[in-house]
């Protein structure tokens, strides 16, 4: 089996936190969320990590994060542009931002040609997490066969606002049977609940999302290249319509394409949604490192 790579969406502008959340500074020594997440990666087996940045920000990027993964881990670079695989496609001529998760993942064409573990820069997954995807990706992969690494909802919620989750359906072989995208989650009273249409829903604590951390193989990037073309078609005149990872590993189930396992992981998500969650996300750090998960210094 190829050596699986790791992959990380880190093009977003960060919109509702208001700064480039993927380089702050959370740790002790001045490690970012996504420091944490190459180290554990590197821990797992990973030897390879691929960046998926805009080109506009890549010296700022690589003079953070070359010096310290020098030797440690080999880093490849893919630029996500508003204009990448648009081709003969028009699209809206005020539209700014790129098209979306799926799209990242197809600007990796040529350059990941080996099964990946996909995951976003700015959370935080839990080393558990990692091994049970590397372990995914050597053993038990094949182009019917993908995965993702599923949460339970409650470990996933934010303090300071609603939350957005893939809200995953999964049978009794623990496969991914659909994904719901639920916009406006949030913790009511005791319950957990979601509103859409102006309607409340109550959600059960240790319901399965998708925090985008998936396994997959050159197989799914070639299914974003064929989906994206009748994207563009029908939603590429919209200025926000988004082209995303989960809604191409949808359409890679129920066209038949092959399953989609979902690896359950007992660790809890943190991240920053809100400007208020990066004490909250400083605070988690901190009591791993006392508890001996992470070095003061992951690269000294």
């Amino acid at each position: 089996m190829k050596q699986p790579t790791l992959v990380i969406l880190a093009a977003g502008m960060a919109s509702r936190y208001g700064s480039m959340k993927q380089t702050q500074s959370f740790g002790p020594s001045g490690e970012t969320i996504m420091d944490y997440s190459i180290y554990d990666a590197i821990q797992a087996g990973f030897k390879k990590v691929v960046f998926i940045i805009r080109e506009d920000f890549a010296e700022k990027f690589k003079t953070i994060f070359e010096p310290k993964l020098k030797g440690k881990i080999e880093t490849d670079y893919v630029y996500q542009h508003l204009n990448s695989y648009t081709e003969n496609y028009t699209y809206h001529p005020d539209r700014e931002k790129p098209w979306g998760t799926a799209h990242a993942v197809l600007c990796t064409k040529g350059v990941v040609n080996e099964p990946f573990a996909v995951i976003n820069a700015d959370d935080f997954y839990g080393k558990d997490a990692f091994e049970k995807a590397y372990d995914f990706l050597m053993n038990r992969y094949n182009a019917r066969h993908m995965a993702l690494i599923g949460y339970e909802l409650e470990n996933t919620l934010s303090e300071h606002g609603s939350v957005s989750r893939g809200v995953l359906g999964v049978n009794d072989n623990n496969e991914m049977t659909r994904v719901d995208e639920r916009l406006k989650i949030f913790r009511k009273d005791n319950d957990i609940v979601f509103e859409e249409n102006d309607t409340i829903n109550i959600l059960a604590a240790g319901t399965k999302v998708s925090m985008n951390f998936f396994c997959f193989g050159p197989e799914y990037i070639q299914l974003c290249d064929d989906e994206f073309k009748i994207f563009l078609k029908n939603h590429g005149q919209e200025l926000k319509s988004e082209f995303l990872v989960p809604k191409i590993a949808d359409i890679f189930i129920k066209s038949g394409k092959g399953i989609i396992e979902v690896i359950p992981t007992s660790s809890k998500w943190f991240g920053v949604t809100y400007k208020e969650d990066a004490p909250v996300v400083q605070a988690s750090l901190d009591k791993l490192i006392q508890e001996g998960t992470y070095p003061k210094n992951l690269w000294a």
